[in-house]
């Protein structure tokens, strides 16, 4: 790491610290020539592999503005797409590879833009999966439905507040001693 003072070649790392995130690590470094101090914040960098087979830089903007195509219309704001690009790269980072496929970022999308949006999904879904015809269509809403029944069945079940259901239990009044 070049000095940023005297562009000395080397440093010296004092102290490193992950960020909150824990997306990027904070290292204090002190130049050996001129002994000041100065910042870095590394990231490991990832990369996209498109069809073509050119490789570019992964970048949570493309996400955002493809998924904002799929959302024209629905009910969906500016902070909820950033949210879905935050949870696809923590998603993609986790997976430990540093070069991915542009179809597999792809994928990843659909997860978070299900629970987002279901029309916006199946928008989404129709370019990613290649959907040809209405039953590809059709199909993807029945597991859409399924889904749904489940969840409304399951919050059914555990209540208004989120809680399991009371049992009913009387107690026996306690024995005069």
């Amino acid at each position: 790491m070049h000095c940023p003072f005297c562009r000395h070649a080397d440093s010296r790392v004092v102290d490193s610290r992950t960020s909150d995130d824990g997306a990027s690590i904070r290292r204090r470094r002190q130049c050996p020539e001129c002994n000041r101090r100065f910042t870095t914040i590394e990231t490991a960098s990832l990369s996209v592999v498109k069809r073509s087979g050119v490789t570019e830089p992964f970048s949570r903007e493309k996400i955002v503005n493809g998924v904002r195509k799929a959302c024209q219309g629905r009910p969906v704001n500016e902070d909820d797409l950033a949210v879905l690009a935050q949870r696809v790269e923590e998603t993609i980072r986790a997976s430990g590879s540093a070069e991915l496929d542009a179809y597999e970022i792809g994928l990843a999308i659909l997860g978070p833009l299900r629970e987002l949006d279901e029309v916006a999904y199946l928008r989404f879904a129709s370019v990613y999966q290649a959907f040809d015809s209405l039953e590809d269509f059709e199909s993807a809403i029945t597991s859409l439905r399924v889904e749904r029944e489940e969840r409304e069945s399951a919050a059914r079940a555990e209540g208004p507040d989120g809680a399991a259901p009371a049992e009913d239990v009387r107690e026996e009044p306690a024995p005069h001693a």
